[in-house]
């Protein structure tokens, strides 16, 4: 066979993305048709700028999914090596193809033969496993605190504060260094923190349904029961970790084993990021408590919590969404830095910054293999910077 053209590359990896573009296409039409029923992300869609980064930002959410879930899209294992493929160019053909084999690397092959193209969308579910959630966690932390530092003052305020003062106070990637190193694992101090900040999320949700529903104690047990009894368990599945000290859980009530690299870096990402989180919801309850709608509820008599949660926290919801946004983005370059000095994930994990790392050894002469996952890291940050301006504006207009 020949070699692909540029033209029938670009075709074919068309081809690869069909799910994904019908996936988008429904998004959109969807959201459109609706959007003057889906508040804050209805508006998203009289932006352009805001629906250029939300397709983007899709573009690899439906990537990942696809990939991950339903094992369509990729051409070939991203961990395997075909012999003669080595820094191959993009559309060579397969050597020693065999029926239903792809028959080609579309964007060529790295420097261990493997294909760069099944790499790039691998790696796409290894960042949105990851940077969304860990970064969901980190929110729920920093709201979970902030809230009532802001709110009370005192000395809760000040030791919180300091507490994520002195965390702010070590250079990220030093910190990312520290925490992502084998002997820090093999103490088991990643798996401990996990204790402490993976619990946060559950008592959140407890207290916002406590408050809300207190008033209605049959309502509010059930829904607390529930609440502990099915995050409970997934909390004790996500912290038990096999290897380390925290390893108590039998095999048939683990619902889930987590590679113990991406616990450990889903850790980091929350420690590192919920003190930044504190201080913005700390501040934008220093703020919004003066305001007269906060005044009245505590005329009605509603109790503290009631009013952080479902008076204070709503009218935040602007600068967190695009807070959310913008740290997603900051998460993805962080997990491309540690994964380019080779700290936390596998060393044949097809995460886009191991990918860069291991290309750039022969840019000169092969860049290709360091392109190609540099190209979708910076697209997928670049579609979060502009979805959080677009947010960022349609917020503004509230």
């Amino acid at each position: 066979m020949e070699p692909l053209s540029w033209g029938e590359i670009i075709l074919r990896l068309a081809i690869q993305f069909i799910p994904v573009w019908i996936a988008l296409a429904l998004t959109f039409t969807v959201s459109i048709i609706y959007k003057r029923r889906l508040g804050l992300y209805g508006k998203l869609f009289d932006n352009t700028i805001g629906m250029i980064g939300f397709a983007i930002v899709m573009f690899w959410v439906f990537t990942a999914l696809f990939v991950g879930l339903f094992d369509m899209i990729i051409t070939h294992d991203p961990l395997s090596a075909v012999s003669g493929m080595k820094n191959e160019v993009p559309g060579t053909p397969l050597r020693g193809a065999e029926d239903g084999d792809y028959p080609y690397y579309l964007l060529g092959g790295d420097t261990l033969a493997r294909d760069i193209f099944s790499r790039m969308v691998q790696g796409s579910w290894v960042v949105i496993r990851i940077a969304p959630l860990a970064t969901l966690f980190a929110f729920m932390a920093g709201i979970t605190l902030g809230l009532p530092a802001g709110y009370f003052g005192g000395r809760l305020d000040t030791v919180l504060s300091f507490t994520a003062n002195l965390i702010l106070a070590f250079p990220v990637i030093l910190l990312f260094y520290l925490l992502v190193t084998p002997e820090m694992v093999a103490s088991g101090i990643p798996s401990y923190m996990a204790i402490v900040l993976f619990v946060l999320p559950i008592l959140f949700l407890c207290v916002l349904i406590n408050s809300r529903f207190h008033t209605q104690p049959m309502q509010r047990n059930v829904m607390l029961a529930v609440i502990l009894v099915v995050f409970g368990w997934l909390y004790l599945s996500l912290i038990n970790d096999a290897g380390t000290p925290v390893n108590f859980l039998p095999s048939s009530l683990d619902l889930f084993d987590i590679p113990g690299g991406i616990l450990v870096v889903f850790v980091s990402v929350v420690f590192v990021n919920a003190p930044t989180v504190f201080r913005i919801v700390r501040g934008l309850t220093l703020d919004i408590q003066t305001r007269d709608y906060v005044a009245a509820a505590q005329t009605r008599g509603e109790g503290p919590w009631y009013i952080m949660l479902w008076e204070i926290l709503p009218n935040a919801r602007g600068p967190l969404i695009v807070d959310f946004c913008l740290r997603i983005g900051y998460t993805t370059i962080l997990l491309g830095t540690l994964g380019f000095f080779g700290l936390g994930l596998p060393s044949d994990s097809p995460d886009w910054g191991t990918t860069i790392n291991q290309g750039r050894k022969l840019l000169s002469i092969y860049p290709h293999p360091a392109i190609v996952p540099a190209f979708a890291l910076l697209s997928l940050v670049l579609g979060l910077n502009l979805l959080a301006d677009g947010l960022r504006e349609e917020s503004l207009k509230d």
